[in-house]
């Protein structure tokens, strides 16, 4: 039986880890369903095209709203462009045990994005987007930035909205620091994304989107919408999230042992405007936090976490 000393070592051994996990499952930085592994972000310094599949959205209409009804279906022509402002920044502060709580957030980051549609003959439609301007108030990562110019990804978009595969494109010469900002800009606002059900519905309308989650430890993700505006083509949704393990035990990556989830708390709001005519919300504003604590087994140690993300999306 390990001593408590050794429990202790290999907790902080795994506090890395554990910050890298927790950070992802809080900006949603890389998920699958129930019948796939998770797919990680790809790692720094790769280059090329990567694919990425997104885990399925699940709706189901809890109130049709009132009359008249309508199917909301996202169907941009092809061709269609756009340009979008996209934001994102998150915050994570840890403390093992009595030790000084320590910060690990990420720094703003915002990207003006050159969207344009490519209709699909199955069905819905993919968004190609390229990086025309980066920002950050960070002085280290603002400088990382400029090599990133170029950098682009790709979206693959059902006719519900939901959002079935990411595709990552970094530039050549993008610096480590400049290319994992990106990617988890993009990975916040995919998981962000709202989808609406197969049924007609009205203003008022309310239904949830179920989706799994996973890095590290597995999430059930619920998003409890509804239909605040149906004005012609655009729809606004005002939505909260709420996210629960799937697991009372998180088995650390790297044969670095378990934890026992002792509290898990992250949930949030926000704001969505879709206009069935543009490749991306026109709108999206949606804010999440709260707080994770762990211990292992032996109860002697533990891991304590606040963590915050934000993304914002804006037509220009």
């Amino acid at each position: 039986m390990a001593s408590s000393g050794e429990r202790g070592r290999r907790l902080r051994r795994v506090g890395a880890a554990a910050v890298a996990a927790v950070a992802s499952l809080s900006l949603v930085a890389a998920c699958s369903s129930e019948d796939e592994p998770a797919t990680a972000p790809p790692a720094g310094g790769a280059t090329g095209e990567v694919t990425v599949p997104i885990s399925a959205m699940t709706t189901r209409l809890l109130d049709p709203g009132a009359e008249p009804h309508a199917t909301i279906e996202v169907a941009p022509a092809d061709g269609t462009s756009q340009r979008i402002r996209m934001t994102t920044e998150s915050g994570v502060h840890q403390q093992i045990g009595t030790q000084p709580t320590q910060d690990f957030s990420s720094p703003e980051l915002t990207l003006d994005l050159d969207a344009r549609t490519h209709t699909e003959p199955t069905g819905g439609y993919r968004v190609e987007m390229t990086i025309a301007d980066t920002s950050s108030p960070d002085e280290t990562l603002g400088r990382a930035l400029e090599d990133a110019a170029g950098s682009g990804a790709g979206l693959t978009v059902a006719p519900d909205g939901s959002v079935t595969a990411l595709r990552l494109r970094p530039a050549p010469d993008s610096q480590d620091i400049a290319r994992s900002a990106i990617e988890q800009a993009f990975y916040t606002a995919v998981y962000r994304m709202i989808a609406f059900p197969a049924e007609p519905i009205g203003v008022g309308a309310q239904w949830t989107i179920h989706q799994n989650v996973q890095s590290g430890i597995a999430l059930d993700q619920t998003t409890t919408a509804t239909l605040t505006a149906l004005d012609g083509d655009v729809a606004t949704v005002e939505f909260s999230v709420d996210q629960t393990p799937q697991s009372p035990t998180w088995t650390l990556p790297g044969d670095g042992g378990t934890l026992d989830v002792d509290r898990y708390v992250m949930q949030g709001t926000g704001t969505a405007r879709v206009d069935i005519g543009s490749p991306l919300p026109t709108l999206l504003d949606v804010s999440v936090g709260g707080e994770q604590s762990y211990s292992d087994p032996a109860g002697t140690t533990a891991l304590h976490q606040t963590t915050t993300n934000s993304v914002e999306l804006s037509e220009q």
